[in-house]
């Protein structure tokens, strides 16, 4: 792996504390990776900015769960994966082994009843308000826009 700077006259300790920024920065990358792939960061279509920063708060909170879970967790590796210590597991191999975690706690949970209706919800009830949209400046065309690029647009 090759590192590169423009500074002259790098000191060994200058290199040195570059790598671990590198090595650091990498272990970041694979951090947002893995909210957006296996958490589903970018998954819901949330409606306003504050539901979007509860919704990173809910996965910091999965995220730090699979963390402490390392310990409980079985290693449910696929085939050509190579076996893991249980202390040393990944998120996303304690994620696969989360479902059997159960087993090793001392009181398991009560299985959940079955209910006709959802939470708090009368039976055939819908949410038939549009959603609010808000501008992200990616996908709006605005009439200056238009007039630059010679479209039509709307009347705003």
């Amino acid at each position: 792996m090759w590192l590169w700077s423009s500074k002259t006259g790098a000191a060994p300790a200058d290199v040195d504390l570059w790598w671990q920024v590198f090595l650091r920065r990498f272990d970041l990358e694979h951090t947002f990776r893995f909210g957006k792939q296996t958490l589903g960061w970018t998954t819901p279509k949330v409606r306003t900015p504050e539901a979007a920063d509860r919704w990173t708060w809910v996965l910091v909170v999965a995220h730090t769960q699979l963390r402490l879970a390392r310990p409980l967790a079985t290693d449910l590796r696929r085939p050509w994966e190579k076996p893991a210590k249980p202390d040393s597991l990944t998120p996303a191999r304690v994620r696969r082994g989360f479902r059997n975690i159960r087993a090793h706690l001392l009181c398991p949970a009560r299985v959940p009843q079955p209910t006709g209706t959802g939470p708090g919800r009368p039976l055939g009830s819908k949410n038939r308000r549009p959603a609010t949209r808000y501008d992200v400046g990616k996908t709006v065309k605005r009439p200056e826009t238009l007039k630059a690029i010679g479209k039509p647009g709307r009347s705003w």
